[in-house]
């Protein structure tokens, strides 16, 4: 039965256990199926339990993760972002803006209210033409090595569940659950560590408006969201307000993109989300880590309509090559 993560402000949030499709009957496979599209549809959100990654699995990345963001600046910024076509290497502190502003408005964001965050971009690692930028190993020290090993290895794990929740979508919409399939072997996908440094209560109160992430909504077929215990993403509701959605030990937090919104003829939602100052006021917020997992369909794939997402014969988007339309998105950000 589907319970609810977050029920605030006429938006509901289910929390669903995805252990009946993985391993149920056809029966339980489409329950659950149907409650994860209904969830996209109505929320643009769903949240995920036993989902299949262990939590020994998440903890080890996101320790990884601490261990990256530690390094001294000067390192960080020799492995900087390089280009929308790659979408892989470091990005600091007010490089990114994410906001649903006019491309020319978004400069003027960056230099008044940057985003209080830098991140990590990794994608796949078998394009000699798009290197990740990975730490140098120096000295004795088998970090790097390890560091590689851990975050590849989870980006693995990632693509395979993002199959998995393709698969649901494709049940709940009787279109047969091996359609996506071929849209999601590439691994066209990128796995963001992202970091949001220690920050003063001040910092809020003195910029109006300053936030952490900025409101947007994601560019990809969905995100696979692995949040810690710190608090701050909010989902914008129906009736237009922001409501936290806190988290929830041991589950992710799955939000459809623009693509998909796009690509089911806007029958599933992509809904604008930010990160703000947490909920739990205090004179000095911690570090804030999460770990999102960016999924795309395969970047040589043409999206268009899912069979019956065109109501009356009515198709709202001209066809679009997946990659193309990322690198559209990616370069009005950075």
């Amino acid at each position: 039965m589907t319970s609810a993560a977050v029920e605030q402000d006429n938006l509901f949030i289910p929390l669903i256990d995805f252990a009946p499709f993985r391993g149920g009957s056809a029966a339980d496979k489409k329950a659950v199926a149907n409650d994860i599209v209904n969830g996209f549809r109505n929320a643009g959100f769903i949240y995920l339990k036993n989902h299949g990654i262990s939590p020994a699995a998440v903890a080890s990345v996101f320790g990884q993760s601490a261990k990256f963001f530690q390094l001294p600046q000067d390192q960080k910024d020799k492995l900087a972002w390089y280009s929308a076509e790659a979408n892989r290497g470091y990005t600091a502190h007010g490089r990114e803006k994410v906001s649903m502003a006019d491309v020319e408005d978004v400069d003027a964001l960056r230099e008044s209210n940057p985003d209080l965050k830098e991140s990590l971009e990794i994608g796949r690692d078998d394009e000699p033409q798009f290197p990740n930028m990975w730490p140098p190993q120096e000295g004795e020290s088998q970090w790097p090595t390890e560091f590689r090993k851990e975050t590849m290895g989870f980006f693995e794990q990632c693509k395979e569940m993002h199959r998995l929740v393709m698969s649901s979508i494709a049940v709940g919409l009787g279109i047969g659950e091996t359609w996506f399939d071929g849209f999601t072997s590439d691994g066209d996908n990128t796995l963001r560590l992202l970091h949001y440094p220690a920050v003063s209560r001040e910092v809020f109160e003195k910029n109006v408006g300053q936030v952490r992430a900025g409101e947007h909504t994601d560019y990809g077929s969905m995100t696979l969201l692995f949040q810690d215990a710190r608090g701050g993403l909010q989902v914008e509701s129906p009736n237009g307000n922001f409501v936290d959605a806190t988290p929830i030990p041991d589950t992710i937090v799955v939000n459809a993109g623009d693509l998909m919104a796009r690509w089911s003829n806007d029958y599933i939602k992509s809904t604008k989300h930010r990160v703000v100052e947490p909920p739990n006021k205090t004179s000095e917020y911690p570090a804030r880590y999460s770990i999102a997992y960016f999924c795309n369909p395969n970047f040589t794939s043409k999206i268009e309509a899912i069979p019956g997402t065109v109501a009356e014969g009515v198709q709202k988007y001209e066809p679009i090559i997946s990659g193309e339309y990322l690198v559209q998105r990616l370069t009005a950000t950075y």
